[in-house]
């Protein structure tokens, strides 16, 4: 059995410096998050373990230090933080940063909003909560519901498939061919990039296994943009999911992982996977290729 990993796959830029910047700041003084910093549950106990502790309102925190999570917040959450007093702290990733401008950017100029994305996610509520009126939409039904204005400006929560957000970007431009509709594409790059290995790897293998936590959204997306390549994908937190059976006849296992996963969590994830071939599939001879996509 062949196993490869996607080209692009695990942690970001963002949840790195994110995780660096708590690590940081423990070592001088006791520290909250307000949230979940990253959507990995391994990452957050080991935070934990450190003595950061996790609170998802402002009203619950106790301690003198505040930290913001890689997903942002809005004005109104941080007006929330700083009345406490608080000294806050933001780990929010600069390409969500992008996303908050070009968002508040568009109003100024006139434009109704549309995010596209998961209404519930922690993301989305930083992009919206500020703003007196917007829409979200992540299906044609959520399009179909949409009022009309004279401008639309559109942007993405950054961890959707940007080929979804071209799609619905295209069924607005239908459903309102009267309206200027303006478009600031905010999907960041590492999704992108993860998202075009993720389609590589599926067309190549028999079985895919993408690693990340239960409430990442982008894992989840990747799990899907997989699904519609490859008929065996399994979706796994830690390499203790693995199920042997998942493997039966499988002459290719593809990798790939969330951008909130880490390292650690990956290679166990292909050692685990390695072990079954070997003791189970008998076939010991598991070779590691690396696949290459353009750009």
């Amino acid at each position: 059995m062949k196993i490869i990993r996607a080209e692009h796959l695990g942690m970001c830029f963002g949840v790195r410096d994110a995780i660096a910047l708590a690590l940081n700041q423990v070592q001088a003084q006791p520290l909250t998050i307000l949230g979940e910093l990253v959507h990995n549950e391994t990452v957050l106990a080991s935070l934990q373990e450190k003595g950061i502790r996790i609170e998802h309102q402002p009203a619950a925190v106790t301690t003198p230090t505040v930290m913001i999570t890689a997903h942002g917040a809005s004005e109104r959450m941080m007006k929330r933080v700083r009345e406490r007093g608080l000294n806050v702290v933001e780990a929010t990733c600069p390409l969500v940063h992008f996303a908050h401008r070009a968002v508040a950017k568009l109003v100024e100029e006139g434009y109704h909003p549309i995010i596209i994305g998961r209404r519930d996610h922690v993301e989305v509520r930083g992009l919206t909560e500020d703003l007196p009126e917007v829409d979200v939409v992540l299906c044609e039904t959520d399009v179909d519901a949409i009022r009309e204005h004279p401008r639309f400006g559109v942007a993405a929560q950054t961890t959707q498939p940007i080929e979804r957000v071209r799609h619905l970007v295209s069924l607005i431009r239908r459903r309102f061919p009267n309206s200027e509709i303006r478009f600031i594409d905010t999907v960041c790059q590492p999704t992108k990039q993860r998202q075009s290995a993720a389609i590589e790897l599926a067309r190549r293998s028999d079985v895919v296994i993408v690693v990340g936590g239960a409430q990442s959204n982008n894992t989840r997306e990747l799990v899907a943009t997989c699904a519609s390549h490859c008929g065996r994908v399994h979706h796994v937190q830690t390499a203790a999911d693995l199920r042997p059976e998942w493997f039966a006849g499988a002459e290719t296992v593809g990798i790939t992982a969330g951008t909130s996963t880490p390292d650690a969590a990956i290679d166990a994830v292909e050692r685990r996977v390695r072990q079954l071939d070997s003791v189970l599939i008998k076939t010991p001879n598991a070779r590691e290729e690396r696949l290459c996509t353009p750009g």
